[in-house]
């Protein structure tokens, strides 16, 4: 349980890290709780994301990362948000993301800020 709660609030910070920096992520709420409310649950969706579907198309596009010598992930990553960002707004969470070039560098940016989180949260492992 603690290992899904730091990852959860791993993500939270990356993805809060990406809104903060590119203009086209947004998150929007009444106040600074809402917000933060708001975040911890498009965390929630994005891990649910990257744990059912992502190893799903890690698997087809298998092809594709031996010929790009893995640089699609950074395109699966990319789809990945995009997926998230939908996905949000179809539970009425007021997260979206503007295009697939703001979600490429997103994508990035997340990925960077969630592995340092991940090296300086506790873990259980």
């Amino acid at each position: 349980m603690k290992n899904f709660l730091v990852k959860t609030l791993a993500n939270a910070g990356a993805l809060g890290v990406a809104i903060w920096l590119l203009k086209d992520i947004t998150l929007t709420g009444e106040n600074t709780g809402r917000k933060t409310l708001t975040l911890i649950l498009v965390a929630l969706v994005f891990g649910v994301v990257n744990v059912v579907v992502k190893p799903i198309v890690k698997v087809l596009a298998f092809p594709l990362f031996i010929l790009t010598l893995g640089l699609i992930t950074l395109v699966i990553n990319a789809l990945m948000l995009l997926l998230t960002s939908w996905t949000a707004g179809k539970l009425d969470l007021t997260f979206h993301v503007d295009g697939f070039g703001t979600a490429l560098l997103g994508g990035l940016i997340i990925s960077i800020v969630a592995w340092a989180l991940h090296m300086v949260l506790p873990d259980d492992d």
